[in-house]
């Protein structure tokens, strides 16, 4: 009678305690990246926006802020002088990606 209680008694507990195993086959991964052009200075002269580039003599002088692709912006002489410098396939100074006008 004893061992019929226990025999009763571990069953239930196995059954209760059933570990199910899951194996999943496929997974999907999801990222995102995103540039933060918040900056008050151009990345390559570091001068502030609001002032002017050191090629221009006062502020407002034709040189207005350029913005690349990676959203990342410089004033107008500093990245074409950056971008006349490179010898391959030009890039931006800040994320290194490769250089294109926003547009």
């Amino acid at each position: 009678m004893e061992s019929t209680k226990l025999w009763w008694l571990e069953n239930l507990l196995k059954s209760i305690l059933v570990c199910h195993e899951y194996t999943s086959s496929r997974w999907h991964a999801v990222a995102s990246w995103t540039w933060d052009a918040q900056d008050e200075t151009c990345g390559i002269c570091r001068m502030a926006f609001d002032g002017c580039c050191p090629d221009c003599k006062l502020p407002g002088d034709v040189c207005p802020l350029i913005w690349g692709a990676c959203n990342h912006a410089f004033h107008l002489h500093c990245i074409l002088k950056w971008v006349n410098s490179q010898t391959s396939q030009a890039h931006c100074p800040m994320c290194r990606r490769e250089w294109q006008f926003k547009g």
